[in-house]
């Protein structure tokens, strides 16, 4: 693969830099040759959401660049749990749940980075140097090197002490990051970790590490920096991501493409061009060009864009003519629509149905949306809070909310 050395000018352009630890020194180190980095996800889950898919993306602009990539997961870190903007512990995954979800990860990471073919990247799992190392080691040769006094002054636990208290493991957590990246320095030449900017804290952990190494043994270990890209907020400042369902997940089994399209043709017009030049490879002028003279049509153009990255092409395609059959032409085709399946055979009152369903938040949301007329069942606008609806098995009912929210559901 061709080097390109305008790898910072394109993250700084899409809007992608918002810490670093050394600027300068990153700025000429990516236009002189190719470097090696890496980024970090924890297997907390089976499946990426969105804010993952956002950190890849600026991943993949540096592999485009030349540079080569190590997408880490963390199978040791996520049996611990990072307190990064937690009130309370997370809750406690077994070891088995932590090697299965990592398994589906490592798949999903391959949509995302090149795994193959020029400059691929590498997928790692840090279980595999944390694991075998002795605790009174890890305390010894690690440990020694971390302030307590300093690492409660930064945010990450500053926040968690002062909400619900924190666990020696927890605090342990930024050491475990840390070394990652000097391990990953010895035996990768990585010099750069790349995150979000919640992870501020641990990758200034693992750059302040390799420092006090170096300095420890007299080594001349190269220099080791830190890049963040900013959370992934609207324009409101309230993190992206969550659908009526919950999280936005990349799987479609969890989160169907038309609801992924529909996710972003909702969202607010000020986040239209930053969204553009986050998820795209048009050109910037032409994406504020494109924002001033249509933002709806810039706004379709975004979601279709975004949906095509994560699903595919074809599954784009399919979440744009169902968004037409509903909204444009009254049609309801059931095959891509989102999907529940509810257990309840029998008379249910009206409130009840509605009010297990994920796209109603509350009994008293759904009394407020009947008596406004925003709820139509099968076709009919439902006006009675009273109505008794009668479930039989395999019973497939379409429900809508408001203008755009439809959703099927099937009675077992």
């Amino acid at each position: 693969m061709e080097f390109r050395n305008n790898a910072f000018e394109q993250l700084e352009n899409r809007g992608f830099v918002f810490q670093t630890t050394h600027l300068e020194e990153l700025k000429t180190r990516l236009r002189e040759k190719p470097i090696t980095f890496y980024i970090g996800i924890d297997p907390t889950a089976d499946d990426l959401h969105i804010g993952h898919f956002f950190g890849l993306q600026m991943a993949r602009i540096l592999q485009d660049c030349g540079h080569r990539c190590i997408v880490l997961v963390g199978g040791a870190t996520a049996l611990i749990g990072d307190p990064t903007n937690k009130s309370d512990m997370r809750k406690m995954l077994s070891k088995e749940e932590v090697a299965r979800n990592a398994k589906e990860i490592s798949s999903i990471i391959k949509r995302f980075v090149r795994t193959d073919g020029d400059n691929p990247a590498i997928v790692v799992d840090n279980a595999d140097w944390l694991k075998p190392i002795s605790y009174i080691d890890f305390l010894r040769d690690i440990g020694s090197n971390f302030n307590v006094n300093e690492m409660l002054s930064k945010d990450l636990y500053k926040n968690r002490l002062e909400k619900g208290g924190l666990t020696f493991m927890e605090l342990g957590y930024m050491l475990m990051q840390s070394f990652d990246f000097v391990h990953l320095n010895d035996k990768y030449d990585c010099i750069l970790q790349i995150g979000g900017s919640d992870q501020w804290g641990n990758i200034c952990g693992g750059v302040e590490l390799s420092r006090k190494l170096n300095f420890k043994d007299g080594s001349e270990r190269p220099l080791m920096m830190g890049l963040t890209c900013p959370l992934l907020t609207n324009a409101e400042g309230v993190k992206m991501g969550k659908t009526e369902k919950g999280t936005l997940w990349v799987s479609r089994e969890k989160t169907s493409a038309f609801e992924f399209f529909q996710h972003f043709v909702n969202c607010l017009d000020d986040d239209v061009e930053r969204l553009l030049r986050f998820f795209t490879n048009i050109d910037v002028e032409e994406i504020k060009s494109m924002c001033k003279d249509d933002i709806v049509k810039a706004k379709k153009l975004m979601a279709f864009e975004v949906t095509k990255l994560v699903h595919g092409e074809d599954e784009a395609l399919k979440a744009v003519q169902t968004a037409k059959d509903l909204f444009e032409k009254g049609n309801i085709n059931t095959e891509n629509m989102p999907t529940e399946i509810i257990q309840n055979v029998g008379q249910i009152n009206i409130l009840d149905f509605l009010s297990s369903l994920s796209i109603i938040k509350s009994k008293s949301e759904a009394r407020r949306l009947i008596e406004q007329g925003g709820i139509v069942i099968d076709n009919i606008k439902r006006a009675d809070i009273n109505e008794m609806l009668n479930l039989t098995k395999d019973q497939e009912i379409i429900v809508k909310k408001g203008k755009k929210t439809f959703v099927k559901i099937v009675v077992k």
